[in-house]
Formats: C-alpha cells, structure tokens, sequence
C-alpha cells in the first residue's frame, strides 16, 4: 500500500501564494471574457499559441486570454506570457475551418503582428521547449526585452544578477542589432561579468542614478551660460566610456528614463522599432502591477457580498461573523503545523471541517438549560 505523499505546510502556503500573485499579474491585465480583437494592436497582454490549429510547419499565429479559454478550451496551447502591440488572430486566415466564438468580424490577418519560434513552443538559442523533458539542468528562463524571446540563463554570455527580478535584460543579438544600444550599456547598465568569472557581484554594484548623471551633466554645469547638449547619447558617445560588447545586458530599475529622447533619437528608436523604450508603462513590471490592481478591485466585489445583499441585517451579521469565525479557525490550525514544521494531510483538514460542522450543530440546536 502506497503511503499518501505529503509535503511541509510551510512550503505549500508560500507555493499557493506565490502562484496566485504571479497569476493575477500575468491575467490580471487581461480580459478572460471578451476577445481583445476589438481594441486593436494591444500595448500588452497575455497570449496562447495553439499547436492543435496551428502547428509547426504552418503560419504562427496568437490567440488572447478569452479566446484561449473559450475557443481552444482542450487544445494543446502554448503559454506564451505577454507580447507587446499584439493583436488576437483567433478565426483568421490561419485558423482553418475555426471561427472565433466571440468576436466574428475579423481581418483574414493582423500584418503589424510580430512572431518569433516561441509560438511554436520553442525558446531560447538552443530552440528547446519549456519544460523540456530532455533538460536535466535546473535553470530560469529570462525575456528579452526587445525581441520578447525566452532564454536560459546560461545561454546569455553573462552571470545573471542576483536581482534579475527588479532589472530588464536585452539579448546579445538585440544589442548587436541595435549599435547605439552598447553606448547606453556603458554608462546604464549593471556590472559586467562574464560567464567564465566568479558569481562574486551583487545588485549593490549596479550604477546608481547620481553615477549615471555625473557622465551625462557635468557639460551641462561648467557655465549656466552655455547651451545645453540637445542629444543626451551624443554627450555618452563623447565621453569614450567602453564596455566589452557581448552576451546579454542588464538594466537596472528606471534605466528607460536615462534614454535621450530628443528628434533625431526619436527617429532613430522608430526607424529601429524601439520606440516602445521610451515608454515605462510599456515594460512588464508596469503590465503586471496593473494585473495586481484589477485584481484586487475585483476581489472587492465578492459574490458572497453580493449574496448577503439580499439578507436582513441581522442575516449578514449571523453570516459574516460565522464566516470570520471559520476563517480565523482555519488559518489558526494550519500555523500550528507551520510553525512545528509538520506536515498536512487530507484527513487533517477532513478532521478539522468535521469538528467544524459538530460545533455548528451543537450551536444551532440552541442553549440547553438543566431542570
């Protein structure tokens, strides 16, 4: 007889938290109910590929959160985070014979859509899937900022930071791509090191904004009578500050806002289609704490709220005390576990709901009063 598998409380809670928050910034800015179709190219949103209406060998194509759910529900779907300026193709040209359920009056194609090997099911240089049941080697995959593809981090010709969460990152064939680009790496991004060195620096070595300036002002205050330099990348190029122009590049927090932004760089982040590097709002952080808003504002609308609406006031109170009660006993039986260290099993929480309902029972047959 198998023994039933169990797992420390302790890690199930933060699993279970950590999953429901990445879950509402990914979903969360994106509507599960209508096809985004209408709205256009949408500056950011989460987007499935299906392998079961568009395989490889065929036209890559995208579908959004709705259509994943409610056109594709039980095909072999491709998760594929968010895209930027992406506009739904559910029911086109390359779905055959699968109309859209929700939105009907669709283009046969989306031509400003951009599409990589991810909406095949593969990333990274190594084109390997994810998970890849072939890959015995545990490491995080990151996206690219400008080509939006996913990439192991041993695949990025550099040491990824120890706080790669709170920085954006640019692939080498992006930055090669792109020139001007290394310019700004030289006096924006964090330290460099490469894959063969020793992991030994931290995010304390990533330039900070006083540091970035001192490059980029002093021009600016030898004379309050001189003009100011229009091109903030002209004053960078000037100063010769070099930096060894391969593998991948970390930005840290608010880098986008050290891009010069004047006419002439404008043009050249357009003609480059860049110019979504002038825009903050456009990074994932910025879609993902919108994510995080939605969701909250729409946990304030519980149906259970809505239910009581129909109550008496004496009714809501009863409910919601009862409810409160329940909540507070729960979340006090599972701290003890956490706490020790002990493990949960189903014929805990089926013993603790039992003892719930015999208190219920014993309530709700009233005072009982000796003779």
């Amino acid at each position: 007889m198998c023994e039933e598998q169990t797992v420390s409380l302790v890690d199930v809670l933060e699993e279970d938290e950590e999953l429901e928050e990445e879950a509402s910034a990914v979903l969360g800015g994106s509507d599960s109910d209508s096809c985004s179709y209408p709205q256009g190219y949408v500056k950011r949103q989460a987007l499935y590929a299906c392998n079961t209406c568009t395989p490889q060998g065929g036209e890559a194509a995208g579908v959004c959160l709705a259509c994943s759910y409610k056109c594709h529900e039980g095909h072999d779907l491709y998760e594929l985070y968010t895209k930027r300026n992406f506009r739904c193709d559910c029911g086109n040209r390359k779905f055959s014979g699968l109309q859209c359920k929700l939105y009907h009056e669709k283009d046969a194609v989306n031509s400003q859509n951009k599409y990589n090997h991810n909406f095949f099911g593969v990333y990274c240089t190594c084109r390997r899937p994810y998970p890849d049941p072939d890959d015995q080697v545990e490491d995080e995959m990151i996206q690219c900022v400008v080509c939006e593809d996913w990439l192991h981090g041993r695949h990025l010709g550099r040491v990824v930071p120890d706080c790669v969460e709170l920085q954006e990152m640019i692939c080498e064939s992006c930055m090669n791509k792109n020139p001007f680009l290394w310019t700004y790496a030289a006096h924006l991004a964090g330290p460099e090191v490469l894959v063969e060195e020793r992991r030994d620096e931290s995010c304390a070595n990533v330039p900070k904004k006083a540091e970035v300036d001192d490059v980029i002002e002093p021009s600016c205050k030898r004379s309050r009578e001189e003009v100011e330099p229009s091109c903030r990348l002209k004053v960078l190029q000037a100063s010769q500050q070099k930096r060894d122009q391969s593998g991948a590049v970390f930005w840290p927090s608010a880098w986008r806002s050290k891009l010069c932004s004047c006419i002439t760089c404008q043009a050249q982040l357009s003609a480059a289609g860049l110019s979504f590097l002038l825009d903050e709002l456009d990074t994932v952080l910025a879609y993902e704490n919108k994510g995080k808003s939605s969701e909250q504002v729409h946990q304030g609308h519980d149906p259970l709220m809505s239910a009581l609406d129909n109550l008496n006031r004496v009714q809501q109170l009863e409910i919601i005390h009862g409810y409160n009660d329940m909540k507070t006993e729960l979340k006090d039986f599972l701290q003890t576990f956490a706490a020790e260290g002990k493990v949960v099993t189903s014929e805990d929480i089926r013993h603790f709901f039992e003892q719930q309902s015999r208190k219920r029972r014993r309530v709700d047959a009233g005072p009982f009063y000796c003779s």
